[in-house]
């Protein structure tokens, strides 16, 4: 497949684990399978969690396991003229609103409807701010700024891995953040606009992130941006059955030992385990996904 170009894309909030492996394995086969490139972009668009210490850790962790990007790894953090650029076209359209919502005053609006909480989800935004401020628009208080998902009809897409998906963004998470109150833009924002700036064809990540897919397709017709092909991997789940991360303890990968931690990425991507140097490991792997992308993907 010519100009086919994938990307991973780590959060230096941590070093990369198990899981996160098994994302870069999987978007480095699909790339290399595609005969593209594979590039690593690093998301630290939240800057006060992350930690360019932990983004070299991450950049050498995937060196070791035979994971090297094919250009130099983007940083988010030095991309914010961009993201505010994608902003401002938003707002000059209408398709964005500042909001003065507090997490208290959120939590208290839902309180009062007795909406549950998602497990591991936020609350849909009630659109309190959608049609001008509550409070004054001179005193000075912190704004965020909120993208209007009152598009008229639920976005579907086809993913490669789980099928034909479909979510009323405006139902099922409401008017979300593209700005924070702090100046912190938004993963949504900044991946969107990144994926355009680097021309990337194909988004490979975990299915975690599958639920803001909508969101970032939404916002790529709003900037007449291309929407990409999305395949969403298997999870690796820790103890309590919940996805693998950070917040639960998962354990960095030993780079000492990178042909296990491959094994065991490989096989959570249901592929055989293999023996021999990284580079031949690697290059089989290849292969089976090929045969895996006639039948599956």
């Amino acid at each position: 497949m010519t100009g086919y170009r994938g990307r991973f894309a780590p959060s230096p909030t941590g070093a990369l684990h198990a899981g996160s492996l098994v994302a870069a394995l999987a978007s480095w086969l699909d790339a290399r399978a595609h005969g593209g490139q594979w590039l690593v972009r690093i998301e630290d668009v939240d800057r006060p969690r992350c930690s360019p210490e932990l983004a070299r850790i991450i950049l050498q962790q995937l060196s070791a396991c035979g994971l090297q990007s094919d250009l130099p790894p983007l940083r988010q953090s030095s991309r914010s003229d961009l993201y505010q650029q994608a902003l401002d076209q938003l707002v000059a359209r209408h398709l964005a609103y500042p909001c003065d919502c507090t997490r208290r005053e959120l939590e208290a609006a839902h309180s009062d409807t007795a909406t549950p909480r998602p497990r591991n989800a936020e609350r849909v935004y009630p659109g309190a701010c959608r049609n001008g401020l509550k409070g004054s628009a001179s005193n000075n208080k912190p704004l965020a700024w909120r993208a209007r998902t009152d598009a008229g009809k639920p976005i579907q897409w086809k993913d490669r891995r789980l099928g034909a998906q479909e979510q009323d963004v405006e139902r099922e998470v409401g008017d979300f953040v593209l700005q924070r109150a702090d100046g912190c833009y938004s993963y949504q924002l900044a991946v969107v606009v990144d994926d355009a700036a680097q021309g990337i064809t194909d988004v490979v990540r975990g299915e975690d992130l599958a639920n803001n897919t909508a969101r970032q397709i939404l916002l790529q017709h709003q900037l007449g941006l291309p929407t990409p092909r999305y395949l969403h991997t298997p999870l690796v789940l820790g103890p309590n059955q919940e996805k693998l991360s950070k917040q639960n303890g998962a354990q960095s990968i030993d780079s000492t030992q990178p042909l296990a931690a491959l094994n065991q990425a490989a096989l959570v991507l249901g592929l055989p385990p293999r023996e021999g140097s990284l580079s031949q490991a690697l290059s089989a792997w290849v292969g089976d996904w090929n045969t895996r992308l006639k039948s599956v993907f």
